[in-house]
């Protein structure tokens, strides 16, 4: 696997709730010697509030993230690391917006949208991004195994409307290189064969687009 290389400077690693962005980014930043960019989620004291009240505490939890992952960002993407070969992120900043598209009212996220669309002119764009798909049936046992308490209550529902929101923004880009990967069938935290497939994808060379992989060895 080490044979690999990445054709691209910035990659972003995206999906639901559960759907192992991290573990993945992590596990790639480590094998390739990569600058690895992880989402400060853990200390947002909005985000146990927000499931617990969503209606409530739906718009300080979107400003405060998208304030944190902005700060993030900036300070990072600006820092080039010559003993670094690219970097990867669990993350991609228009996830603001597409979670805030949910979970605000119309009013809010009106507001929101705009001071989104200010920030995000000032950052550089991920060469790749990569979207891990799992059904809500998955994604829900990702969740109780992994045991974050203020989680273990997220609804089918509200799973299946972050997922559809992701669905919308990938369909109205088409300037972007975008690789779409089933992972229903696939554990690649603790099978090393389902790792390098996915490592394997991830470091082809795509034009610009969506690319779906639907099942092992299935490329559209």
């Amino acid at each position: 696997m080490n044979k690999l290389e990445s054709p691209y400077q910035y990659i972003a690693i995206e999906g639901n709730i559960g759907a192992g962005k991290t573990s993945l980014a992590t596990k790639i930043a480590q094998e390739f010697n990569a600058t690895l960019i992880l989402e400060q989620f853990e200390d947002n004291s909005f985000l146990p509030k927000f499931y617990k009240d969503q209606d409530r505490y739906a718009f300080p939890l979107e400003l405060s993230f998208l304030a944190e992952r902005y700060q993030q960002l900036k300070d990072c993407l600006s820092v080039s690391d010559l003993f670094k070969s690219f970097i990867v992120t669990d993350y991609f900043i228009n996830k603001s917006l597409i979670f805030s598209r949910k979970t605000l009212q119309k009013d809010e996220f009106n507001l929101y949208n705009k001071l989104f669309n200010i920030i995000n002119q000032t950052l550089v764009k991920p060469d790749l991004l990569v979207y891990l798909y799992a059904d809500v049936n998955r994604l829900q046992a990702n969740i109780k195994k992994r045991g974050r308490d203020y989680e273990q209550n997220i609804k089918d529902q509200y799973l299946e409307q972050i997922q559809e929101s992701y669905f919308d923004f990938i369909k109205q880009q088409s300037q972007m290189t975008i690789l779409i990967i089933d992972t229903n069938d696939l554990d690649f935290v603790n099978n090393a064969k389902d790792y390098n497939y996915i490592a394997s994808l991830i470091f082809q060379q795509y034009e610009p687009g969506i690319h779906r992989i639907k099942a092992k060895n299935e490329v559209q």
